[in-house]
């Protein structure tokens, strides 16, 4: 688990909103994209996110979508 600290300096690589952490992996508070925390080391990269539930494309994110 990441500590409180290191994890308000981190934030999403898409839409630069607040990551929660739940279970393995740091979710975004605003669009849902979530990402896995791997040994304790949080995955960042964009092809490694998981989409939310009926996102079939980083276009589709509420933080893409204007």
């Amino acid at each position: 688990m990441l500590s409180s600290e290191n994890l308000a300096d981190i934030v999403c690589p898409v839409g630069k909103k607040e990551l929660i952490q739940k279970d393995n992996f740091l979710v975004c508070s605003y669009c849902g994209v979530k990402y896995p925390v791997v040994e304790g080391i949080p995955v960042l990269l964009i092809d490694d996110a998981i989409l939310p539930e009926g996102v079939n494309s980083l276009d589709e994110l509420k933080c893409m979508v204007k």
